[in-house]
């Protein structure tokens, strides 16, 4: 075995490049100090000004929640619910909802899907004392065949109040207002997890709904937008694409996205949140990840797996439903 030392000039995450006779034999990151890195927001003044309005809004739209019971198994332990409703601009949403058999009140996970994923089903056969509810947000998920947003991070981009993210970030509210509309939902205990793209709906979720009782974000998207356009690919290239058609200036492009910027909304979490990373991401950098979760004041943790990239390995799901577990409110049974 052959080892080596060097310095790092500052806290953060470097990529590095192992060579032998001018052949790489692999490229990896290694990280520092991460708790350390500090990205300076770039928000407007009017940021909290401009998510209140949008909720405002959304609190116009009549929900119109509409259920509908899906065919089960012998052996299930749940039922599963396609669950449509309405939400910011009349946007049609849409998810599955798994609630136990058996009457009662019960803790319920809201998760928040990745870009462009493949809807899933809860499996009624697990979790018999938690509900589940799976969302897909505007054209996206179940809502993709009727899409109407194209590239859903290039729609709109030029407009801050029409950009995709502006109605989807209130999609995330509206899937908060489904649960806890419904009777069998302990609303004390209401959990969000997602991962990339859902890692930043759940942490965009938290911090503008208070609702929510802990989060666990995996490998999320959507942060530190001028640095993470510099050492990704995608989605830095469609945007680029499309900033120069609008042609919109550096300074109006990050102006726009400075309002969806999980590094700018994080600081006003307030609930528990743990983090998973993966070291070797090359979607979402860790750099990208800890711009957020450094500006989280509430009680925080993270995980950093060292060999895996824009995934986590199967001990997460323990670990996350510890957390959540830990965070568990009882519900005051007194008469």
């Amino acid at each position: 075995m052959i080892s080596f030392s060097f310095g790092l000039p500052t806290p953060g995450f470097y990529r590095c490049s192992l060579s032998s006779d001018s052949t790489i034999i692999r490229n990896f990151n290694i990280g520092y100090e991460p708790e350390a890195i500090v990205s300076l927001p770039d928000n407007k003044p009017d940021l909290d000004e401009f998510w209140e309005k949008a909720k405002k809004e959304l609190a116009t739209v009549a929900p119109d929640y509409k259920l509908t019971l899906l065919p089960g198994k012998p052996g299930d332990k749940r039922k599963i619910y396609k669950v449509t409703m309405r939400s910011l601009e009349n946007a049609e949403i849409s998810g599955y909802y798994c609630v136990p058999e058996k009457k009662g009140k019960y803790p319920v996970i809201v998760s928040y899907m990745g870009y462009g994923s493949k809807p899933w089903l809860p499996n009624p056969a697990d979790n018999p004392e938690m509900a589940e509810f799976i969302l897909s947000t505007r054209g996206q998920g179940l809502n993709q065949p009727g899409n109407i947003y194209g590239d859903w991070i290039t729609f709109e981009l030029g407009n801050k109040d029409k950009y995709y993210y502006r109605g989807a970030f209130m999609d995330l509210i509206r899937a908060i207002d489904f649960v806890s509309s419904r009777p069998e939902t302990d609303t004390l205990n209401i959990f969000a997890e997602g991962g990339s793209q859902g890692g930043a709906f759940t942490l965009a979720a938290c911090a503008l709904d208070r609702r929510i009782t802990a989060a666990a974000p995996t490998i999320p998207f959507l942060s530190d937008y001028p640095d993470y356009f510099s050492i990704v690919n995608w989605p830095a290239e469609p945007v680029q694409k499309k900033q120069a058609e609008l042609k919109l200036t550096d300074k109006q492009l990050y102006e726009t996205l400075s309002y969806f910027d999980i590094k700018n909304l994080a600081h006003k979490i307030t609930c528990p949140v743990i983090m998973a990373v993966g070291l070797q991401d090359e979607v979402c950098p860790p750099h990208t990840n800890f711009a957020g979760y450094n500006r989280i004041h509430s009680e925080k943790e993270f995980y950093i797996f060292p060999e895996n990239g824009h995934n986590v390995p199967d001990q997460w799901w323990q670990i996350r439903y510890a957390f959540f577990e830990k965070h568990r409110k009882q519900i005051n049974r007194t008469k």
